[in-house]
């Protein structure tokens, strides 16, 4: 689908969706929790429903009351294949948590879920007791369990998901675990982890990230849950204030673990007007100026911040480009090429750093990539150009934010 953004002015309050991380893991223990969990403000995007599938095809019972989800839990496959979409987390996150099982079970996902790297689930698994059929790295895989537990050795310089599988399942093996996890990313995203994992009464110690223990034969306590705004949308919507009027965003702590609260530094560091209360964030417009940002442990920030620096007078500089090549597409690529037919200049030149040149943001034609949040980026950049702005592919914003066009639409008050 095509869809037009014309130039324009936001002002007023939006509720981002539910932080797609909390959910997909508290949907991952309440199945691991034998008995009844509540999960309160469950919103669903694609990824969150990827979630759900997986969790009744291994054996949980769920009904929707409202916008709570209560699962019944208890491991107990009802198919040898696990369809986890295209959601990278649910890839990583149920791989182990099939593992545990004494019976093949085969992951299977769809569109560029099946370029993305998967090998480094295969070691880790097998020295932990699982059998593994691959296929070159990449999805389809087999597990069979049990995980035993043992130790093992990780390479977290790439993502911190299958970490964040593992530490999941281990607790359930029958022997005790030690994690080595080399160049961890994203500690952000462990520590929801293991806070969704206390909250369900497991157990995890960590040694600066570098290493975890866990005991084994542990047991998930079903619990009511309530899961919390998503910031990874919000940052979305924060930058279309501070880049196009005022924006508050709802439902929102600013203690929250998730990763993308760092965008409030960025949007500082812009000379954005910033408003923080104990449950909403306000963004409002000001002359905005580059600024420098390392989001290599927040990389889903990177197109947010994209349209923040296109509308920065100046050259913004922001490092981590590392982490962007297995996304849902190249993100750096894909910033630099559509960022560029807007008029905006994207150097890739420098390692690990992209240089975004701010100032007049064309109309002009340009293509999703595929990517949900590079779909996103270019429309709240179009909030700011001078012509209309058309993006190729927005369905793909369906994966974590299906309202995002719908809700910048109702805080539009008039064109510029």
């Amino acid at each position: 689908m095509d869809k037009t953004i014309p130039p324009g002015s936001l002002r007023g309050a939006l509720t981002p969706p539910c932080s797609k991380s909390y959910a997909q893991r508290a949907l991952a223990c309440a199945l691991l929790a034998e008995g009844r969990s509540e999960l309160n403000h469950l919103g669903f995007c694609d990824d969150t429903r990827s979630a759900l599938h997986c969790i009744e095809t291994l054996g949980a019972r769920t009904e929707r009351c409202g916008d709570t989800l209560v699962v019944n839990g208890g491991l107990a496959p009802r198919n040898h294949t696990l369809q986890v979409g295209e959601s990278g987390l649910a890839s990583r996150l149920f791989t182990p948590i099939a593992a545990l099982c004494d019976r093949p079970i085969r992951i299977e996902g769809t569109g560029t879920l099946l370029a993305r790297p998967m090998e480094i689930m295969i070691e880790p698994l097998r020295r932990l007791g699982a059998r593994i059929n691959d296929c070159d790295g990449h999805l389809p895989i087999e597990v069979c369990g049990p995980l035993t537990g043992g130790e093992t050795w990780i390479d977290g310089s790439v993502s911190s998901q299958f970490v964040t599988g593992l530490l999941l399942s281990l607790p359930l093996a029958p022997h005790d675990t030690t994690l080595h996890v080399s160049n961890p990313v994203s500690v952000p995203y462990i520590d929801i982890t293991v806070d969704t994992a206390t909250r369900f009464g497991i157990e995890i110690a960590h040694n600066g990230y570098e290493e975890f223990f866990l005991a084994g034969g542990q047991h998930y306590t079903p619990t009511s849950f309530d899961i919390e705004g998503d910031w990874s949308a919000a940052a979305m919507l924060l930058v279309a204030g501070a880049t196009a009027g005022q924006v508050e965003v709802r439902n929102l702590s600013s203690l929250s673990k998730q990763a993308d609260t760092a965008v409030c530094t960025a949007l500082e560091r812009a000379g954005a007007g910033l408003i923080c209360e104990a449950d909403r964030i306000t963004a409002l417009r000001r002359p905005l100026r580059a600024f420098e940002f390392d989001a290599t442990h927040c990389p889903d920030l990177f197109p947010a911040l994209a349209a923040l620096a296109a509308s920065a007078e100046g050259v913004s500089i922001l490092h981590g480009t590392r982490r962007l090549v297995r996304k849902e597409s190249d993100r750096a690529e894909s910033i630099r090429t559509e960022f560029g037919k807007l008029g905006i200049e994207v150097d890739l030149s420098e390692e690990d750093t992209m240089l975004i040149h701010g100032g007049r943001i064309h109309g002009g034609r340009v293509s999703g990539c595929g990517d949900h949040r590079i779909a996103m980026s270019l429309a709240v950049a179009a909030l700011r150009a001078e012509g209309p702005v058309t993006i190729e592919g927005a369905e793909c914003v369906a994966k974590s934010y299906p309202e995002f066009f719908e809700e910048l639409d109702k805080i539009r008050y008039q064109h510029e």
